[in-house]
């Protein structure tokens, strides 16, 4: 495809993602051109995190979230492609981790919505509900990349990798606080 006609169909497969269409999950995981463009929905998404919410402690906040957002998603996603193709593979699941990486990426499209955070009033409602559906979307992506039957299976390679993420990311908070307390 060339580069042109690939970045024109960005937006439509951004809203196609936040959607849930299960067809773009199929359609992305299998192009391999669309890497670029799921590595923009993070980077889009984490962004958007960022500065809803970092916005109030200025340009320092803004970076800092927008870091936090990309490395969480990249854990998770990386968790996900090996609890799902080591742990718990269905006897069809053949995957690798761009397919992985493709799929998980569109599913961060509907955190774009987090750049609403900047507006106080509804900061927590945004993130809740921006958490909630990228979740959602998380799931489709990990059924359609790793060829899954079962959407339970899916939810809990989802659920599992989630978890971890927050034990690892919880224990690396705590390490950074402590360093800079001076342990």
């Amino acid at each position: 495809m060339e580069t042109a006609g690939m970045w024109s169909r960005f937006g439509e497969r951004l809203v196609r993602a936040a959607k849930l269409e299960v067809n773009l999950y199929e359609e992305v995981e299998a192009d391999i051109e669309t890497l670029p463009q799921a590595m923009g929905t993070v980077i889009l998404a984490s962004l958007a995190a960022g500065i809803g919410a970092g916005f109030r402690m200025g340009l320092g906040g803004v970076v800092i979230e927008t870091l936090i957002s990309l490395v969480t998603w990249y854990v998770w996603a990386l968790l996900t492609f090996w609890i799902g193709t080591r742990l718990l593979p269905e006897p069809q699941t053949n995957a690798d981790i761009g397919e992985l990486l493709r799929t998980t990426g569109f599913s961060s499209a509907p955190g774009l919505i987090r750049v609403l955070g900047i507006i106080p009033p509804i900061r927590t409602i945004v993130f809740f509900v921006s958490a909630l559906w990228m979740i959602i979307a998380m799931v489709i992506a990990i059924r359609q990349a790793l060829d899954y039957k079962s959407t339970g299976r899916a939810i809990g390679v989802c659920v599992i990798g989630f978890v971890i993420q927050l034990l690892v990311f919880g224990l690396l908070m705590g390490l950074m606080g402590g360093f800079s307390r001076g342990m």
